[in-house]
């Protein structure tokens, strides 16, 4: 009878400590205070909750559409040959890129075969003259087209951010370096107005910039047109990051130009040597070095020199190229 009074006793004892526990807090002010806590820290951080979620929305948004953007890039990265002309900003068509192949191709037969007699080294010239040669001066047109638009495009975006920032909808200021800027940044822009003109958005224009200017340039900017039509934000700031960044990658790459100047004229010097050596021996002795030009195997060893040169070239110009 006691025990179970004492279990009673113990039980009402423990009960109203726990609910003493819970309502103490309460009246001294305890969970108040946390709640008050709580709120001078949201207040403090500056973000209320509405607005954390929008940035993450927002961060997820722009990450969708990077992801979006390197897909459609995987799945262009080979190229046809229309698209290689219209980047080495030719008015060539493709049948007439072949007509000068064969043309090419020919005369370099034509002119080997003459000069060594044997047909092996004008099928060899048939190849060069057809599919390297053509190639080659493709490319360099190519590359000499994306290095004046790379030195102009910082001018362009500085262009866009002026207008920007005065109130111009971006589309008059696409219209703008469209008219008035020099070539290739004027042509290229001009291809992004008229498709707006033909009922493409502005992010779906510049999208194509890309395409025919493959350099992280215009990529940059591209992705930032893009990543500003679909979340939004401040466009005029988004430009001029994008545009500090350009200057700095300029600058980047005159200094790397500048520390890779020895190395370049190291390779020039080793490339020029065995033809200055030539000429020199035979400006001196013509009887000793014809040889490599009159017997056949002369010729096969001076063919077989050739390539090896070749080889030698291109590896040093790789060695000596940088990415930015």
């Amino acid at each position: 009878m006691e025990s179970r009074s004492l279990l009673i006793i113990a039980l009402a004892l423990a009960a109203a400590g726990g609910a003493a526990g819970l309502i103490v807090p309460y009246l001294n002010g305890d969970v108040k205070g946390e709640k008050r806590q709580a709120q001078l820290l949201a207040k403090r951080s500056g973000v209320p909750r509405e607005r954390q979620v929008d940035a993450t929305a927002r961060r997820k948004q722009v990450a969708d559409s990077l992801k979006e953007l390197e897909q459609r890039n995987a799945k262009k990265a080979k190229l046809s040959l229309e698209t290689r002309i219209a980047q080495a900003g030719m008015s060539l068509s493709k049948q007439m890129y072949y007509i000068v192949s064969a043309f090419a191709g020919g005369f370099i037969a034509l002119l080997l075969y003459s000069f060594t007699g044997n047909p092996a080294f004008g099928a060899a010239g048939m190849v060069i003259g057809g599919l390297g040669l053509p190639s080659m001066w493709l490319s360099r047109m190519t590359k000499s087209r994306l290095k004046k638009f790379t030195l102009e495009f910082p001018g362009a975006v500085d262009v866009i951010i002026r207008g920007v920032k005065a109130g111009l909808p971006l589309g008059d200021c696409l219209r703008i370096i469209a008219s008035e800027a020099p070539e290739p940044v004027r042509g290229e822009f001009r291809q992004i107005v008229e498709a707006q003109t033909l009922g493409m958005s502005v992010s779906e224009a510049v999208e194509r910039l890309p395409e025919r200017i493959p350099t992280a340039e215009a990529n940059f900017f591209a992705i930032v047109i893009s990543i500003q039509q679909k979340a939004g934000g401040n466009l005029g700031e988004a430009l001029s990051n994008l545009s500090r960044v350009l200057r700095e990658r300029k600058k980047m790459a005159d200094k790397v130009r500048a520390m890779s100047s020895e190395a370049r004229a190291s390779a020039y010097i080793i490339a020029s040597l065995p033809l200055i050596v030539a000429l020199l021996v035979y400006l001196t002795s013509p009887q000793y070095i014809e040889q490599l030009w009159i017997k056949e195997a002369g010729r096969v060893v001076l063919f077989c020199c050739a390539c090896l040169m070749g080889v030698g070239v291109f590896v040093m110009n790789k060695m000596i190229s940088f990415d930015i």
